[in-house]
């Protein structure tokens, strides 16, 4: 596996920026994906509740600080925001998801010096999706 991939997948908990109840949604299946491989993931989404099973936060700055990696899964506009807050907060690996990538947002994760996966990889690919 790259290294970029080695490095994100090292992470002791995960982040879905974008999570969604609708399981027809990819901010539903990437943290299903998650699930799905025994990793802890966090849903992030402002509406808050329990989706899959595993309570919301509202946003990055309430994430526990053991998520390291940040799945990105929104329009490019929104990636931009979240990259800034991931930052503030100490995220290590962005990986935007296929059609969340903005160059402004990529060029911000490369000026900071954080793993950023954009090149149009999507992680049910990359681990592995099971499910409809």
């Amino acid at each position: 596996m790259e290294e970029r991939f080695t490095k994100f997948f090292d992470s002791p908990a995960f982040a879905v920026v974008g999570a969604s109840a609708d399981r027809t949604k990819y901010g539903n299946k990437v943290l299903r994906c998650y699930l799905q491989n025994g990793k802890k993931a966090i849903p992030v989404n402002p509406k808050g509740g329990a989706i899959e099973g595993v309570e919301s936060v509202a946003g990055v700055a309430d994430l526990p600080a053991e998520v390291k990696s940040l799945s990105i899964i929104t329009p490019p506009a929104v990636t931009e925001k979240v990259v800034e807050k991931a930052l503030a907060h100490g995220i290590q690996n962005v990986w935007m998801q296929p059609g969340a990538q903005s160059e402004k947002a990529v060029a911000r994760c490369r000026d900071a010096g954080i793993n950023v996966i954009a090149d149009g990889s999507c992680l049910l690919v990359v681990l592995g999706w099971h499910g409809g």
